[in-house]
């Protein structure tokens, strides 16, 4: 059949030619281009790097069976590090909590001065160093530091004990919930809380009734990486603990000594009670995500 007979002009015929000979071109050059591949790759990249160190961990860990793994991790120096880092978590998550709530709510429900230097603030930690917050902090309160001379005469010790490890872990740790809630707050806008507060219901009662069910799911999201973050934090701290042994070693601090010691199997089991905290993170996330 030509293309006259079929009720197509052969001009038309011809100017579509060659945009379906370039379709087959394209599909056969890139044929093996499938989304089936392309996960496949994503999958392997990510056995590769994330799932075999993660297995590594556990394997490593358990390597001299299970009455060597208790004792490491119950010994004098790992409960220390266990419990510093229960102690900062218990400073920086309420405090960190408390400050991403008020930030957001100012940001998202007020026109102010100084609101876009406010969220540069917030945001500074996310551009700085870890370990340059560390040192931060050293010049701030160490022996020579701006406020060194008020720490030594009242007899404080900030840097190098339990202080400085919350107030560097507080500093990196800043954004998460704020940058969450942020646009969450933004996007349900004011105008359920003006009519809480329209038909007589107070502050807390507005932010109790109506602000916290609204943002319940990106405050507990912000929480969980609040949390990770907490627990795993390592640059900051590391400067500013001193690396005192069974005083200001958190949990990555003692892996880190373990490791240097040459004592590899206390050091993985010490990494793998910080693995599981990660992975129960991580789990949390994912359940938290679509929520959000």
């Amino acid at each position: 059949m030509t293309p006259s007979s079929s009720g197509a002009s052969p001009a038309a015929a011809i100017a579509a030619a060659p945009v379906v000979r370039g379709r087959v071109a394209r599909r056969g050059k890139h044929g093996w281009i499938t989304p089936a591949v392309l996960t496949g790759i994503a999958l392997l990249y990510l056995a590769g790097f994330l799932l075999v160190p993660l297995i590594a961990v556990f394997v490593q860990a358990f390597e001299q069976g299970a009455a060597a793994y208790w004792r490491a991790i119950t010994e004098p120096d790992a409960r220390s590090a266990i419990w510093l880092t229960t102690v900062v978590f218990a400073c920086v998550i309420p405090l960190n909590l408390a400050f991403g709530i008020a930030a957001a709510w100012a940001i998202a429900r007020f026109e102010f001065r100084g609101k876009h230097l406010l969220i540069t603030i917030i945001d500074l930690p996310f551009a700085v160093s870890p370990v340059v917050s560390g040192l931060l902090f050293v010049l701030l309160f160490g022996a020579k530091g701006w406020f060194g001379p008020f720490v030594d005469a009242h007899n404080l010790q900030i840097i190098f004990a339990l202080p400085g490890i919350v107030l560097a872990t507080l500093f990196v740790t800043v954004p998460f919930v704020a940058r969450e809630l942020i646009p969450v707050m933004t996007e349900l806008g004011p105008e359920q809380e003006e009519a809480a507060l329209v038909l007589g219901a107070s502050g807390w009662q507005m932010f109790w009734r109506v602000t916290l069910p609204n943002i319940r799911w990106g405050l507990l999201y912000g929480l969980v990486l609040l949390t990770a973050r907490t627990i795993g934090e390592f640059g900051a701290v590391s400067v500013v603990s001193g690396h005192i042994r069974g005083q200001t070693n958190t949990i990555p601090l003692y892996v880190e000594i373990l490791y240097n010691e040459y004592n590899f199997a206390a050091a993985f089991a010490i990494a793998s009670v910080l693995t599981g905290l990660a992975l129960l993170s991580l789990a949390a996330r994912s359940l938290l995500r679509t929520r959000v």
